[in-house]
């Protein structure tokens, strides 16, 4: 196996490449979450060992960037914060397993060899459509009626969790976690203000409204079926 140890400080990074070596694993190193990024997206690595506080670009923000990459390869998350909140919001970014710091190193090499173990992640569409909406997860673009539409990130990642329910309602609960990374309402207009600016911008020009408003639950997309 081919693995890829994403730590910053040099002591973890050397014994944990060191012990992997010395199990028979061929291993890179990297001590930053841009290092990493590179490497991760050009080298062929069968599992990816990632600290979770990294500079440059955290390991959150990294697993995010190589799973809108379409990088598939099993990642092995480390952390300090061991609560319950945190693991999730690894999970949800993308991370395959999560193990806290300190750890006994036989449990790193079980939970990769768990991981190897996995069959492939079937590859799984880049685009998310409805109607004459199209979003491209890997060129981070949308586009209505062929016209790409100006979107902020949080506007994107707003659009995203609504088109992945398409046809579902999705709470405001919900959106406050998965956009927002909110595990209690703050009580705050947050999801109706930026709900607003999205549907000017996805509506502007055109006579249907392509989210609806569930009065006291939340919002929709319509899935719209294809002309027979």
């Amino acid at each position: 196996m081919r693995i890829l140890v994403v730590e910053d400080d040099s002591e973890t990074r050397s014994w944990i490449a060191r012990g992997l070596a010395e199990q028979g694993y061929r291993v890179t190193a990297a001590e930053d979450g841009h290092e990493a990024l590179y490497q991760a997206t050009e080298g062929d690595f069968d599992a990816l060992v990632v600290d979770r506080m990294l500079p440059k670009l955290d390991g959150l923000a990294l697993v995010r960037a190589l799973r809108a990459a379409a990088v598939r390869t099993p990642v092995l998350m480390l952390t300090a914060l061991a609560e319950t909140p945190q693991r999730v919001e690894g999970l949800n970014a993308g991370a395959d397993d999560y193990l806290g710091k300190p750890f006994a190193f036989t449990e790193l090499v079980a939970r990769l060899q768990a991981l190897a173990r996995r069959p492939p992640l079937t590859v799984q569409s880049t685009m998310l459509e409805t109607d004459d909406l199209r979003m491209d997860l890997a060129r981070r673009e949308v586009s209505r009626g062929g016209q790409v539409l100006d979107l902020t990130p949080t506007e994107f990642r707003l659009l995203e969790c609504l088109l992945r329910n398409a046809g579902k309602v999705v709470t405001r609960t919900m959106l406050l976690e998965q956009v927002w990374h909110f595990h209690f309402d703050p009580r705050t207009s947050v999801v109706e203000t930026h709900m607003s600016r999205l549907r000017t911008k996805l509506d502007r020009g055109y006579e249907d409204e392509l989210i609806e408003t569930v009065r006291g639950v939340g919002y929709r997309v319509r899935a719209f079926r294809p002309p027979a």
